[in-house]
């Protein structure tokens, strides 16, 4: 009985107070939703190129040219599969957090930062290194993005 009420404390003392839970959870609920569109689209570019498969770019040319170069492979490992774990832990923390756990929200945060400046480095590694865009990779920044939109949102209005 006593463990009980302990675990029943922790996690009651680990949960966002109940006057800002509501939007939290909408907007948590909101960073795993789009987070998915990320895996999907993460997961795409690590299929395509464990395969071996060529990308078609049906919006931008220069998909190959990205896809191919030096800065698409960290240390054995296609950039989309780090990606694809990235959007994974992303929707896996905003869950958690939409839930009420307080530290998936302190760790989801920093995630995102993180994710925001890789992006920033990964868009100006296309325009001025490789000088050519992905229209995927395009998206993976826009996601991303869109998801530290939606995290100031909620940490403005808490």
């Amino acid at each position: 009985m006593i463990e009980q009420s302990t675990d029943i404390d922790q996690k009651t003392s680990s949960a966002i107070p109940p006057s800002s839970s509501k939007r939290s959870t909408y907007i948590y609920t909101a960073v795993a939703i789009v987070s998915l569109i990320g895996l999907a689209d993460a997961t795409y570019l690590t299929i395509e190129h464990v395969t071996g498969q060529s990308v078609r770019c049906t919006i931008i040319a220069g998909c190959s040219e990205v896809l191919s170069s030096r800065y698409a492979v960290i240390a054995g490992v296609p950039l989309a599969m780090i990606g694809a774990t990235a959007y994974f832990t992303v929707f896996s923390l905003a869950t958690l957090a939409a839930f009420g756990y307080r530290f998936a929200g302190s760790v989801l945060n920093s995630l995102v930062s993180l994710m925001v400046l890789v992006s920033l480095w990964l868009i100006y590694l296309q325009a001025f290194e490789i000088q050519s865009f992905c229209q995927y990779c395009l998206l993976s920044a826009a996601v991303t993005f869109v998801l530290a939109i939606l995290l100031v949102l909620r940490w403005r209005k808490s």
